[in-house]
């Protein structure tokens, strides 16, 4: 099985991150057919990358800018069976491209998602991580690293773009952009990545770029399967300002105003059937453990079951707002009529 590997990247700030993921796909067992770095729309960084990087495809986004652009142009480009995505900021495990190949054999899996473990700060260093990945010594470190805040509840791993609590291997709705494979085919069958939802020069963190195309994916083939393996494991970092409550509330805001978004393309049933079942099951099961916990003397439990709240109800209202927000260029114009 080729699998290309697309790695979409925009600032110099992350230079040592890029070449820490780009050494880590290096060493995978199953060998890439060719690793992608999309560039968006920065030319130094182009430039500066052509150089350091000989043996990878450096490309400028061809698409407008943001991460939906940089990972179709990835997508124009790579020759691969099966394209990979790996976040710019993360390292990948030696077995990750093993854990997706072997899924492909199925005809009936388009797409396999992997496992996103947090490197909190305190983490290793980009630097460090390049010569772990580069020596293959990530192996079995599957644990997250560095200091995970005591509040910060596992239920909403998701805020900071890794694997959160409730997720279980198998048959899944949409994968998680950052760790994700498609079979080449998707994207003839259900097109590219869709413009405005993802992250993009908005100064808010918005997403969902990866939902809205997994659920137009499956509308399209719905013979077709989606999977998370959690073998397929990657380290996504964490910088100390994602890691503060501030941004934590705004995250799930944002969110809320992206599944706005992802249901006006694909449809309310679709587009919120696993926050339904996410919502209703495993936030009230964290909660009851953050409250048990801190009965039990551990007073950050009280703070993870109060995250929980708060972020059910940022997203909630992001959700509403952009809803509302939808809905008046549609009456306006139906009271034009």
């Amino acid at each position: 099985m080729n699998i290309s590997v697309v790695i979409c990247v925009y600032t110099e700030r992350r230079w040592n991150d890029i070449h820490a993921a780009v050494a880590s796909v290096r060493a995978q067992r199953h060998q890439p057919h060719e690793i992608i770095c999309v560039v968006d729309h920065n030319p130094v960084l182009h430039a500066r990358l052509k150089r350091s990087l000989p043996d990878v495809t450096v490309v400028a986004n061809a698409q407008q800018r943001g991460l939906s652009g940089g990972k179709n142009t990835g997508v124009s480009v790579a020759r691969g069976d099966v394209v990979a995505f790996l976040d710019d900021d993360a390292v990948a495990a030696p077995d990750w491209l093993a854990a997706f190949a072997k899924h492909y054999d199925d005809p009936d899996v388009a797409g396999v998602g992997g496992r996103t473990l947090a490197l909190w700060p305190g983490s290793p260093s980009a630097a460090e991580l390049r010569r772990r990945a580069g020596r293959g010594l990530l192996e079995g470190e599957h644990v997250e690293a560095g200091r995970r805040p005591g509040w910060f509840p596992a239920e909403f791993d998701w805020t900071v773009g890794c694997t959160y609590r409730g997720m279980r291997p198998g048959p899944i709705r949409n994968l998680m952009g950052g760790n994700a494979s498609f079979r080449k085919e998707a994207f003839e069958v259900a097109g590219g990545f869709a413009g405005g939802i993802g992250r993009s020069h908005h100064k808010r963190p918005l997403g969902c770029e990866e939902t809205e195309f997994c659920i137009r994916l499956r509308q399209r083939r719905p013979d077709w399967e989606l999977v998370y393996e959690d073998a397929a494991v990657i380290w996504h970092r964490v910088p100390p300002e994602r890691a503060r409550f501030s941004y934590f509330r705004q995250r799930c805001y944002a969110e809320g105003l992206s599944k706005a978004l992802v249901t006006r393309s694909v449809g309310t049933r679709d587009g919120l059937a696993s926050e339904r079942a996410h919502a209703l099951r495993t936030l009230p099961r964290g909660a009851a453990a953050g409250l048990g916990a801190a009965l039990r003397g551990d007073a950050a439990g009280l703070g993870r079951a109060g995250a929980i709240a708060v972020g059910l109800a940022w997203t909630a209202w992001g959700y509403a707002v952009g809803t509302a927000g939808a809905l008046r260029p549609r009456r306006a114009r139906e009271a034009g009529r």
